[in-house]
């Protein structure tokens, strides 16, 4: 079954944007809107992740939760994805502050 993702997309190279849009729209700058299948979406975010560098993304998906849907993120970034009690919320990074995986 095929589900409607977006990937947003920071200072990537110019080959993942590339790839990219060959399955999604690239409907503003580095913000990437497409309906692809699960496997597709986990193959794209296996590219996305690899290829991040010094830049950053995320993944929102259709989720079977209270939300409707879960996040994915990819490289260094202010904002990271936290789960509170089953929700997820949106912590920010202060300056200086190590990276902490989140999702």
């Amino acid at each position: 079954m095929t589900s409607m993702i977006v990937i947003a997309a920071t200072a990537v190279p110019p080959h993942l944007r590339g790839a990219l849009s060959r399955w999604l729209l690239e409907v503003t700058p580095e913000l990437y809107v497409g309906t692809v299948s699960a496997r597709v979406r986990d193959e794209l975010w296996s590219s996305v992740s690899a290829a991040c560098r010094n830049g950053s993304a995320v993944l929102a998906y259709p989720s079977d939760n209270e939300q409707g849907f879960a996040l994915r993120t990819s490289g260094s970034q202010r904002r990271a994805p936290v789960d509170y009690d089953g929700l997820t919320l949106i912590s920010f990074r202060q300056d200086g502050q190590e990276d902490t995986k989140m999702f």
